[in-house]
């Protein structure tokens, strides 16, 4: 009889270090949920199951949007561009416009969120 290969979804989560057939490493996501405040003290078991969960139809939904503008195109190959049309052409990433905009009031694209908002919060202060 043939064993589950280690990408198979089917292996212990002892050796895969993860949970049952999640895409996304349940750890990393349970250490993000932990740093995004300072209240944040315990997660439950179950949810960063749900965050990987709408992480992946997230990213599979942005993909197919994406690929239709590829598509319309006439490529074969994603790019960058591609995505900020999408979420451009799509109301339900309006959160994501600026990220991906070529406007000249986005400072530094390099920055992570997370330094925007601390450098903004330090500006904000009188």
């Amino acid at each position: 009889m043939r064993q589950a290969g280690a990408y198979s979804g089917l292996v212990s989560a002892s050796m895969s270090g993860r949970m049952g057939p999640h895409s996304l490493p349940l750890a990393r996501i349970k250490k993000i949920m932990k740093k995004s405040g300072d209240d944040v003290k315990m997660i439950s078991g179950e949810a960063p199951i749900v965050f990987s969960k709408a992480c992946e139809l997230f990213i599979q939904e942005l993909t197919k949007r994406s690929w239709m503008v590829t598509m319309q195109g006439k490529r074969r190959t994603l790019h960058k561009e591609d995505v900020a049309s999408a979420v451009i052409a799509t109301d339900i990433f309006d959160f994501l416009v600026n990220l991906v905009s070529d406007e000249p009031n986005n400072d530094n694209l390099a920055e992570t969120p997370s330094e925007k908002w601390k450098h903004s919060a330090h500006e904000a202060r009188p």
